[in-house]
């Protein structure tokens, strides 16, 4: 039987697709609070309807989770117990919650997962791809010409890369890996994952372009993209991609890891904590 504390907020993973994999310590939780701060109330709604549950919902997406902040906070410290969901899998993984979380941390509020499905570790698990490294990237920049530029900084990451994408520009981020990374490069397409139409497809990027072109319905749905890392080999042979040529020069130039990758995540448009990893891993003997 779970205990739900007062004054504690409840970050919960719902289910990805299959209403099966709630867990039972998840629908205990969500019986037990006050209310639930939602992405999409209408969404969670259905999912308290057949649980047959009917706790007060309150909306919390990307839009107004700043002005929610406050009142969630007060609401806690009034001694309600709130849970956080998002519409599917776990919050704050490419979903909302991540300034509610960080405002309550800094308040010294206790904040419990209460961990269940997710997407990314979901694909991980079926691919067929290594599994011991692996770097999240989130959904990929909608624009081109930086959906380009940020999978160039990419191509180099000797572990398998995790993307989301949409439907409507799988194709188009499709041919921009083939370009970044090679046509041969090993990389797997899982689509709807837990529902009736799951689809899980490995091969070289290209096999995978052909596929999906084959079939419109192929397009259809919610993808996970896991893309593997360069050999070691070709990486230590291949040039440098422009992230690190970037970071290269800036420390020639006198400036340390943290100044260069600043300036780097500057200039390529790239994460600044990621780039600052690779600067650190060049010092390295």
């Amino acid at each position: 039987m779970v205990s739900i504390e007062p004054g504690r907020l409840y970050v919960v993973a719902t289910p990805i697709g299959n209403l099966g994999d709630l867990s039972a310590r998840a629908r205990e939780t969500l019986a037990g609070v006050d209310a639930i701060a939602a992405e999409d109330t209408r969404h969670t709604a259905r999912l308290l309807g057949h649980l047959g549950l009917k706790q007060p919902l309150i909306s919390l997406h990307e839009h107004n989770e700043n002005e929610r902040v406050a009142m969630l906070r007060q609401r806690l410290d009034s001694g309600s117990a709130i849970a956080l969901v998002s519409d599917a899998g776990t919050p704050l993984i490419s979903d909302p919650g991540y300034r509610l979380v960080r405002a309550l941390r800094e308040a010294g509020r206790e904040v419990l997962a209460v961990p269940g499905p997710s997407s990314i570790v979901a694909a991980l698990s079926v691919a067929g791809l290594p599994t011991d490294r692996f770097s999240y990237e989130g959904f990929l920049p909608a624009r081109p010409a930086s959906r380009r530029k940020r999978l160039t900084a990419l191509a180099g990451l000797e572990h398998t890369l995790v993307v989301l994408e949409s439907g409507r520009r799988l194709e188009a981020a499709l041919a921009d890996m083939v370009e970044a990374f090679g046509p041969e490069r090993e990389a797997a397409i899982c689509r709807e994952l837990t529902k009736r139409f799951e689809t899980t497809r490995l091969d070289t990027l290209a096999a995978l372009m052909d596929w999906v072109a084959a079939d419109p319905h192929r397009l259809k749905g919610e993808f996970v993209i896991l893309i593997g890392g360069a050999p070691a080999s070709s990486a230590e042979q291949a040039a440098l991609p422009p992230v690190e040529v970037m970071l290269q020069l800036l420390r020639q130039e006198g400036l340390g890891a943290k100044a260069a990758a600043r300036v780097a995540a500057q200039l390529t448009g790239g994460s600044t904590n990621q780039i600052y990893t690779l600067a650190v891993q060049a010092d390295k003997p």
